[in-house]
């Protein structure tokens, strides 16, 4: 388990850093009004833009898909890690020393520096021997599948050495020990000592999805190589093969944008795909694709609506047909709808693309056939049709496949299609679907129910659960003069604390709100307030309200306010904080006059005493308008 970052180094650490520089390698951002800036949102598309940022306060919130965060989630969002892995990133951008609560792990962050270093040191290693004689074997492999020196370049492929320790004498050289070079994988030992793992061979660097080399995958040239065709870096602590996807790094925004992803089976297939115009394209790393590859990829793919496209491309031989038995075995595990996508005639989309072109490997993915659709027929074609025993056969094999399917739309239309491959009556295959889909439903109570439903399936019905995943958008709040203030005082006491003064902010946070969510949101700013004005922070409001109201808190936090100038912030600020404490006391005043009214003189000094303070508050609007 790793150690758990202090919260100090975490708040140091953002506190740091801008996020609008963060932000601004993804997203064109530009100006839009005092301290506000606003793009394109990387996480929709949209004509217009609707991505706010915030640096002051440190958040962005996107009003058009209600995506928003710190800069912390929106690396985890775009660059799919974990919140550790983004706190390690930005303290590693400024140079900050991280210190870690169980005392021990920040030595262990610092060795996963130094293998991610060496592997990074070795791919610069080997992309230079590429270029040199003695890789012409290389270049020559390449060549004959129709990469040149830049597609090489684009993907980092360099070469080994057909040496016994060309690359850990280089990299000794360059400060590595023999320890970090076995633990990243780099080296081997065998009885004359130390050498190099990869020789002789084609290597592709292997890289996590934030760009990162964590391990090489090396194609066998040599005739006297006795090696496997290919061989992978071994699992270490920074390279885990079920759980790295090769090209995810290149990949990964195409697949987020486009919501679909192309799942071949080499590393040149990868390349073939990409050049051809196929950016979403993506293969395992020596492995076959499971459990853990479904994990990463739902990821990237924001895997819960059920509008995305996984495409498998398999080889038309056996081999390639038992790789798509396998891959729908885990289908469910995907709420995307999944495809099939082979050459007519047989050819990876690496041979494709030598043999007729980037146009053709384009149409084997636009000509993607439903999985349910290709597994059919290839239960199907075990069997012999021709006869009675065969097609029961196949029927009792293939229903449980329809019955399998999530969407109970598109269940008779298998149903009658299945009942055309095998030339049996509609009512005999659609009464096997059913009893398929009984027991079906029988075992999914027997696991528990939980095992193979797709994500975000809480039991609530569709619409229930689109009504509770949809984010409330403050552009709902109604536009009338009291709920517009209400929301800019809030978005002054979130935004600009310190331009405040404290009397007014205090007098500010204890007057009544009519809107019933932004009370809530007042609510929290004046439980933050009770650790003086500089402890009203985002964060910190944040903690204190629901977590339904985070949202909301988020919102008024980046909504540009309207001033064009710092100037002017500090008049805007008392301006909208004394209208509200004004609007307060004239409501105090109406219910001391209402009680006068029902006194009608019974208690002299009551009556009295309920008149000095009318007066009071009198004075007090005064002296607010007058400031």
């Amino acid at each position: 388990m790793a150690g758990r970052i202090r919260q100090s180094d975490v708040e140091e650490v953002k506190s740091r850093t801008n996020i609008a520089d963060i932000i601004g390698e993804y997203v064109s951002l530009k100006s839009a009004g005092v301290g506000s800036m606003k793009g394109l949102c990387p996480f929709h598309d949209e004509r217009s833009p609707s991505f706010n940022v915030r640096p002051g306060v440190g958040f962005y919130h996107c009003f058009g898909c209600g995506e928003s965060g710190d800069v912390y989630s929106f690396l985890q969002k775009m660059d799919h890690v974990s919140f550790t892995e983004a706190v390690e990133r930005l303290a590693g951008r400024i140079g900050y020393e991280l210190h870690y609560e169980d005392g021990g792990q920040a030595s262990d962050h610092g060795n996963r520096a130094r293998l991610l270093a060496a592997n990074q040191a070795a791919a610069e290693f080997f992309a230079e021997q590429l270029l040199q004689p003695i890789a012409e074997v290389g270049r020559r492999f390449l060549g004959e599948r129709g990469f040149d020196a830049e597609a090489a370049k684009r993907f980092g492929v360099g070469f080994a050495p057909k040496s016994w320790d060309a690359l850990t004498k280089h990299l000794r050289g360059r400060g590595f020990s023999t320890e970090e070079l076995a633990a990243a994988g780099l080296v081997s030992q065998g009885d004359r000592g130390v050498y190099d793992r990869f020789r002789g061979r084609l290597v592709w660097p292997i890289r996590d999805v934030t760009g990162q080399t964590v391990g090489f995958g090396a194609r066998r040239l040599l005739d006297d190589d006795n090696g496997p065709k290919y061989l992978n870096t071994p699992e270490t602590a920074i390279y885990h093969k079920a759980q790295v996807l090769y090209g995810l790094d290149l990949a990964k925004r195409d697949i987020s944008r486009s919501q679909r992803v192309v799942v071949v089976e080499g590393y040149t297939d990868v390349m073939a795909c990409h050049l051809a115009g196929v950016t979403t394209a993506i293969a395992t790393c020596g492995t076959a694709f499971g459990v853990d590859h479904i994990k990463v990829l739902r990821r990237v793919l924001g895997d819960d609506s059920g509008v995305g496209e996984v495409v498998f491309t398999f080889d038309g031989d056996e081999a390639g047909q038992k790789a798509a038995m396998r891959a729908f075995a885990e289908e469910q595990r995907f709420a995307a709808q999944t495809f099939v996508a082979v050459a007519p005639d047989g050819l990876d989309p690496c041979d494709l693309r030598l043999a007729r072109g980037d146009h053709a490997v384009r149409t084997l993915v636009d000509t993607k056939v439903p999985m349910f659709e290709f597994v059919l027929r290839q239960i199907v074609a075990r069997y012999d049709l021709d006869t009675v025993e065969g097609r029961v056969s196949a029927l009792r094999q293939s229903a449980p496949v329809v019955a399998e399917i999530r969407d109970p739309a598109l269940r008779p239309g298998y149903s009658r299609e299945l009942a055309r491959m095998l030339g049996m009556d509609l009512g005999e295959v659609g009464r096997a679907v059913k009893a398929a889909t009984s027991r079906s439903r029988s075992g999914e109570r027997d696991r528990g129910q939980g095992e193979r439903r797709a994500p975000g399936e809480g039991g609530q019905t569709g619409g229930q659960a689109d009504a509770a995943a949809r984010p409330f958008s403050i552009a709902e709040l109604p536009n009338d003069p009291s709920t517009r203030l209400e929301r800019e005082v809030l978005q002054a006491m979130l935004q600009y604390p310190g331009s405040a003064e404290p009397a007014l902010l205090a007098h500010a946070v204890e007057a009544r709100f009519e809107n019933p969510s932004l009370a809530v949101v007042r609510d929290g700013v004046a439980a933050a307030l009770a650790g003086g004005v500089e402890a009203i922070t985002v964060d910190r409001v944040i903690a204190q309200v629901p977590a339904p109201f985070a949202s909301i808190v988020q919102q008024l936090a980046v909504l540009p306010v309207p001033q064009r100038n710092e100037a002017a912030i500090a008049g805007w600020v008392r301006g909208v904080l004394s209208s509200l404490v004004d609007r307060e006391l004239l409501r105090q005043k109406v219910e001391l006059m209402g009680r006068l009214t029902r006194l009608a003189g019974e208690d002299r000094a009551s009556y009295e005493m309920l008149q000095r303070a009318i007066v009071e508050i009198d004075r007090e609007r005064v002296a607010l308008r007058a400031e």
